[in-house]
């Protein structure tokens, strides 16, 4: 079984910053996407940004420029840096793998989310 451990969140002041860690554990044979997704009360879970293997990257237009996602695919590790976050950032924020647990198995996992909340 794949596991993705989300850490990190919490509550921070608008204009602040947070880094979220997602670590994947278990048995894998490859990790390719990697992926920061986010659920504010009452709206849908959204893309926020993905990352490939190989370090391309894409964002969602309402964090560009504030948030950057980064991976270490030593350790099997995604991250989101967050900064001048705004109160509209308040969400539960999910990670996401697209894993390989052999050459033919391919699954979609998520992590169990974690809190954040920008707010004075």
């Amino acid at each position: 079984q794949v596991r993705l451990m989300e850490s990190g969140g919490g509550l921070v002041q608008p204009g602040g910053s947070l880094r979220l860690s997602c670590a994947a554990s278990g048995s894998m044979f490859r990790i390719n996407a990697m992926g920061w997704y986010r659920q504010a009360p009452g709206k849908e879970r959204e893309l926020v940004a993905t990352i490939t293997s190989r370090g391309s990257t894409n964002y969602a237009d309402s964090v560009k420029g504030r948030f950057t996602i980064s991976r270490d695919n030593a350790k099997n590790t995604v991250y989101l840096q967050m900064t001048s976050l705004k109160p509209e950032d308040t969400a539960v924020y999910y990670c996401n793998a697209d894993v390989y647990r052999n050459p033919l198995s391919r699954n979609d996992y998520w992590g169990q989310g974690t809190q954040v909340t920008v707010s004075s």
